[in-house]
This record gives C-alpha cells, sequence and structure tokens, in this order.
C-alpha cells in the first residue's frame, strides 16, 4: 500500500513549489502585446526586480533557464581570447565556465571541490598574479545548488580590491535570490544573473541578468555582441518588444508580477529570515539522525557556509537511492538527486540527497518533510538516530518545546 496518493510535494531545489497565486494569475486568456496592461505590468516589474537584488543598476529579463543568463552575462562583457577566473565551489561554478569555454573565452580555474567555499586570498593571489591583466572577469557562485555551499561574495569583492585587479564581479544566485541575503550593491557586484524557478517562484523560463554602470561601460566596448543576448536594449527599450527580444513571456509575467507583490507583502528581510529558521530545522533534524551509528552527514560542515535555499546530505550506498524512492512513491515527497557528488564507490551519486527549501515554503511544510524523511529512515532500515522532528520542531518553535509546555495541573 502507498501513502502517496494526494497532493505531492516536490523538496527539490527548483522547480520550486508554485503558489496558487501565482499559478491562477498565469491561467488566463493571451493578453495584447502591443499595448494596454501587459505593457503596464511589465514596466512595474522592473523597480520590484530590483528592490529584490538589491540594486539601482539595470535588469535585462531573457525567455531562458539559468543557463541561459549565464551566456547573456558573457555574451556581454567578455569576448572570444578573453580570459575569466572561476572559483569553483560545486558542479555549477564548473558549468559557467564551460559556457565561458563555448563562447570562445579562456578559462583559469581555481576549483575548491563540493564541501568547501571560496577561499578569498587564494582569488586576491591569482589576480596579483595577473600583472598583464588578462583577467576580465571573476565568476562566483553565490550558492551551488549542487553542494549547498553559500560563498561570502562580499570578501571576493575584498580581494578583487586588494589585489587593485579591475576585473568584473560576476555572481550567479539563480538558487540563491530572494532566499538567502544578497546585496548587490552593497557587496560591490558588477554582473548579477538569476532565474525564475527558485526563490521568485514561478515556472522556468525566465532568467535575468542586473548589471551595473561598470559593466555597461564595458559592454560599450565589446567588439560585437549577438543580437539576441545583448543586454542594452533590453534595459533601455525603445519599443516594447525589446524589453524580451521579439515576443513577451506573457503569461510567466502576469505570474511574477503576483510573486513579487508577495515578497514585497512579506518583506525580503522576513523571506529571508523565514529561510534562516527553517533551513536550520533540517540542519538540526540531520544532525540527529546522524548521530551515534548514523549514517547520515550535511555536505557543508559549518553552518556560515550553508545555503538557507538547498541542503546536500550524504547517507551513502544503499540507503541514499532507497530513502528518495520511499519517500516519493510510499509517502508522496520528492527529494532532490545528488546531482554532481560522484565518490570512487558511487560513481552516480546515489548516496546523496538534497533537500529543497526555497521560495514558498513554511513550517508545515518543512516539518511534513522532515517527518516523512525520518519514517523514510525507519522503513528502509537505514542506520540512523530517532528525534530529528522534535528537533525540527524546537527550532521552528524558537525555543525547546519543552519550555512551551505548562506541566499538568494535579488533580
Amino acid at each position: 500500500m502507498s501513502l502517496s496518493n494526494g497532493r505531492p510535494y516536490l523538496a527539490i531545489p527548483g522547480p520550486s513549489v508554485m503558489p496558487e497565486e501565482v499559478l491562477r494569475a498565469m491561467h488566463r486568456s493571451s493578453p495584447n502585446i502591443y499595448e494596454g496592461e501587459l505593457v503596464e505590468l511589465t514596466r512595474s516589474l522592473v523597480p520590484d526586480l530590483k528592490a529584490v537584488a538589491r540594486t539601482e543598476g539595470q535588469v535585462a529579463i531573457y525567455i531562458s533557464n539559468g543557463h541561459g543568463a549565464w551566456e547573456a552575462a558573457l555574451a556581454n562583457v567578455v569576448a572570444p581570447g578573453e580570459t575569466v577566473l572561476v572559483p569553483s565551489t560545486g558542479r555549477f561554478g564548473h558549468g559557467w565556465a564551460d559556457m565561458a569555454v563555448g563562447l570562445g573565452a579562456e578559462v583559469e580555474m581555481i576549483d575548491f571541490g563540493r564541501a568547501t567555499p571560496v577561499d578569498p586570498d587564494r582569488v586576491e593571489a591569482a589576480l596579483r598574479a595577473d600583472t598583464q591583466g588578462r583577467i576580465k572577469a571573476v565568476l562566483a557562485t553565490h550558492v551551488d545548488t549542487s553542494s549547498s555551499v553559500r560563498n561570502d561574495i562580499a570578501a571576493i569583492r575584498k580581494a578583487i580590491d586588494a589585489a587593485g585587479h579591475p576585473a568584473l564581479l560576476m555572481s550567479d544566485n539563480i538558487a540563491s535570490l530572494a532566499c538567502d541575503r544578497f546585496e548587490m550593491d552593497a557587496w560591490g557586484v558588477d554582473v548579477m544573473v538569476a532565474a525564475s524557478q527558485k526563490g521568485l517562484m514561478v515556472p522556468p523560463g525566465l532568467s535575468f541578468v542586473f548589471f551595473n554602470d561598470k559593466a555597461a561601460e564595458v559592454r560599450k566596448a565589446m567588439p560585437r555582441v549577438s543580437r539576441y543576448w545583448d543586454w542594452a536594449p533590453r534595459g533601455n527599450p525603445e519599443f516594447y518588444y525589446q524589453h524580451f527580444g521579439g515576443t513577451a513571456p506573457t503569461h510567466h509575467l502576469y505570474g511574477l508580477r503576483v510573486a513579487l507583490d508577495m515578497i514585497k507583502d512579506e518583506g525580503l528581510e522576513n523571506v529571508w529570515a523565514r529561510h534562516e529558521r527553517l533551513a536550520r530545522a533540517i540542519w538540526a533534524a540531520c544532525d540527529v539522525w546522524g548521530q551515534g551509528n548514523g549514517a547520515l552527514a550535511l555536505n557543508i560542515a559549518d553552518p556560515a557556509h550553508r545555503s538557507h535555499a538547498v541542503t546536500a546530505a550524504r547517507l551513502g550506498l544503499p540507503w541514499g537511492k532507497h530513502l528518495r524512492h520511499w519517500t516519493e512513491h510510499s509517502a508522496g515527497v520528492t527529494l532532490g538527486i545528488g546531482l554532481g557528488m560522484s565518490e570512487p564507490d558511487d560513481p552516480k551519486g546515489e548516496g546523496f540527497f538534497r533537500f529543497g527549501h526555497m521560495g514558498h515554503v513554511n513550517a508545515h511544510m518543512v516539518l511534513g518533510l522532515i517527518g516523512v524523511v525520518e519514517a523514510g529512515l525507519d522503513a528502509i532500515g537505514a542506520p540512523h538516530t530517532k528525534g530529528g522532528v522534535t528537533a525540527a520542531a524546537e527550532i521552528i518553535a524558537g525555543a525547546p518545546v519543552t519550555r512551551l509546555l505548562a506541566p499538568a495541573a494535579e488533580a
């Protein structure tokens, strides 16, 4: 017998859970794409997107996933034959680097593995060694979706400045925007890329490239930029269609409008605080499950370097694969796969899994997720220590549960 019938829960790190309000806004007939409501709605999106990114710069909207944002950002500031520095902390740093190679750029890689954050000192050293100024940009990942590491982007900017290097700082915030605190202008980021399907709570299909005046000047000096990826007309369109290089992504825009309203109503600081509390609840549960002879361990040991949007964990073979199968098919909860987490005795990374806790998530969703995982650990016989749900509940309550319960009155 399966207990998975009913509403499924996609607890993967994107696409995230879509709010009913967003889906309702998208469920409508196609609008006029030349004038009227859609044009005004699109104009209203720009200041609110910039507010979420914490920037006074510009934003270009693309009809693509995050990979498209990678390419768009690179196409505007890095010409074939130029060099980028990529301090990588997981699979997606390598992915952005490969995109640069595909555009004809040279890549200098600093690989920090998949369980440690970027060391700004090594970035500074690499830039100091670049006495000819070959490096055009530093491509950093704020949160790597595969490893769940969260990098200190502000510290990377300080490293660039300490080296006295003119390189642009480009940040991949596809997994982190509207989940983990990010301050584009205050942290000195020149270019930032994001996408709709994670913290912004909209189906995949939109991506965003935010850029400041310094990056805009670099764009002007480029020998050429492809017509479609060029951010100049998208950021300052003369005609409406130039926002998107053609026909607008009509229904995504209606959904995005509602999602941004939801973020504004909650308050961005509160959004960040909610993600932080729910993430700590998941970590507390995992810590309990891993006690004693427990097999479960979080991929990032130091909580200061963990994302508040996604958590990667190792359960080992055969337990990781069995747990994901049980939660999905017996309880209706889909966990993320161990993406890019292969080991010598586990080439497919099936001993790993990931919790997605980004966007439209709340306490009962996370407690339900943790309860299902604990039941799954019991059901498959994986070595663990019980009590993860209680530990998570204490974090969500803000104090140990026992302190909130008054002693029973004597008869």
